[in-house]
Parts: C-alpha cells; sequence; structure tokens
C-alpha cells in the first residue's frame, strides 16, 4: 500500500490518500485510513497544479523527529479505542506549515499488506521552534476493533510535511512506537485467617487482550514474581518466581510469618505491559 500526495485543487487543500495497488484491502481484510487534507499555502497549490515537475526538484522539507506518547508504549484492551499523543518535528528554509503524522506496520508502506492508522485532526497544531523549524501535534487513534494480536510489537512512524513555499516532503520511517495487549493480574492468598508459620497459598492468574477474540485469555509460560509486603510498610520485597500456567493461572505457596499483603508482579514483555496484582491482606494469628 502506498500514500500518495496529489493536489486536488488551489484552494489550499491537499488530498493526501492511502492508495492499494493491485488490492483494495490486505490479505486480513484491512485497508489504511481513508482519504486526508494537509494543509498547504495557496501559492504552493497554485504552484504544484502548474508545474509539479518543477516544484518536485525543488528543496524539500526534512522530518527529522517523530515522538508517540511521549516515547512510551501504547496499550490497547478489548473494548476501547485508545488515543495517544504524536508529535513530529520538521525543518525547509522557508519554514514548514503544516505536517501529517501516521504509524504503520508491515514490510513497507508499498507493500499492500501493511496496515497504518493517519492522524485524527484535520490539521495539526504547529509550533514554530525556529525559523526554520517547527514542532507539529497531533493524536493518533488505535481501534482493538481493527487489531490483530500480530500487530502487537513495533510499529513505524512517519509523516508528510509541507513547506511555507508549498513542498511537500515525506519519510515514512523517522521513528518507532510500540504497541501493547493491555493486561491484567489477580492473586488470593489463603487461608484467612492463617496460622504463623503455616503454610499459605496464593493463586492468581496473567491474562492479556486478545484482539483475535475480543476478549482476555491467559498468558503462558510468563515467569510472575510473588511478592510480600509486611503490614506497617510500603514496599514489597519478592518471595519467589513462578511461571505461568497454559491457561495463565498461578499457584504457589509459601510460610506466613506476619500480617501483610501478598501480590503477583509481572515485570512485562516486548507486547504485553508490566503489571501487578492488587495486594490481598492477610491475617496471620
Amino acid at each position: 500500500m502506498r500514500i500518495r500526495a496529489t493536489v486536488a485543487a488551489v484552494s489550499g487543500a491537499l488530498a493526501l490518500s492511502a492508495l492499494v495497488v493491485p488490492a483494495a484491502q490486505a490479505d486480513d481484510g484491512r485497508s489504511w485510513s481513508n482519504d486526508h487534507n494537509l494543509s498547504i499555502p495557496k501559492a504552493g497549490a497554485e504552484r504544484f497544479a502548474g508545474s509539479t515537475a518543477a516544484a518536485a526538484a525543488e528543496e524539500l522539507p526534512v522530518l527529522t523527529k517523530a515522538v508517540v506518547n511521549g516515547g512510551k508504549p501504547v496499550v490497547v484492551g478489548t473494548k476501547s479505542a485508545q488515543t495517544y499523543s504524536m508529535s513530529v518535528t520538521a525543518s525547509h528554509s522557508t519554514g514548514v506549515f503544516d505536517i501529517m503524522g501516521y504509524v504503520w506496520i508491515g514490510a513497507s508502506v508499498e507493500d499492500e499488506n501493511s496496515y497504518g492508522i493517519l492522524m485524527n485532526e484535520e490539521t495539526a497544531s504547529c509550533t514554530a521552534v525556529s525559523a526554520t523549524t517547527s514542532t507539529c501535534k497531533m493524536t493518533v487513534t488505535f481501534d482493538p476493533a481493527e487489531l490483530i494480536n500480530s500487530d502487537a510489537g513495533t510499529w513505524k512512524v512517519g509523516a508528510f510535511a509541507v513547506s511555507n513555499d508549498g513542498q511537500i516532503g515525506e519519510k515514512d520511517y523517522i521513528s518507532k512506537t510500540y504497541l501493547q495487549r493491555f493486561s491484567k493480574l489477580t492473586a488470593n492468598a489463603g487461608p484467612e485467617p492463617v496460622v504463623k508459620g503455616k503454610t499459605v497459598t496464593v493463586t492468581g492468574k496473567l491474562t492479556r487482550a486478545n484482539w483475535d477474540t475480543g476478549t482476555y485469555l491467559g498468558y503462558t509460560n510468563q515467569p510472575v514474581k510473588l511478592q510480600f509486603r509486611k503490614a506497617g510498610t510500603s514496599t514489597y520485597t519478592t518471595v519467589k518466581t513462578v511461571t505461568s500456567s497454559s491457561t495463565g493461572t498461578l499457584k504457589t505457596s509459601a510460610t506466613a510469618s506476619a500480617d501483610g499483603y501478598w501480590r503477583y508482579s509481572f515485570a512485562g514483555t516486548s507486547t504485553t505491559p508490566a503489571v501487578s496484582a492488587a495486594g490481598d491482606y492477610l491475617d496471620v494469628r
């Protein structure tokens, strides 16, 4: 799939379309976002309409930086679409007029099986850093209804930029961001109460969003820490590490020594964020 820019009119609008060649959709049935407008100075639009080849030979804007969610991974569950911030920086000798950002996954933007999401806004909010450089802010939305499990991982961040004299530059891989499947973790300690020196059994379950089914399913064969926090203190101490079962369940035992809170804690992976269960208080007598 290729994002191609074409001049729609001399009224100041540039139509940016996500076009697929030769198929309209990738193998998984998804396609990029639909047409999106990028602002362009009227003089630039007139020049493009009159002589695209000549304009294309001129200096193009240079895209230098792109950041999604402040550099932190983006996390999506199973129900609600999640919107995240995005900022893109570009430079040109005449200054920067507008930027349109997007995120995508695939071998290349030319690949019909790539999938991408354009920014939400019609125009970005741009702030001049200098006479030649601007940083533009926008947002991008990840909808779990449009995601599949294999989307979790590294996404590329690209953008178009238009200069104050109407030149258009594009860079489809300025930086990267990480998309993760939201995770949940539970813990239940017993028996309640427990005699000091006796065995405490802690059960729980580690699950994460399954975008293929729209549900939360067990995250299997993952190392999870059993932790304890003594009543009256604020710090958890790791007691041992256990591995989640083939269904994501957890079960282990320890010795009761004092009143306090038991929990499981998962460090996370590249596709799944870290998560800690709420502490379960156990009275020791």
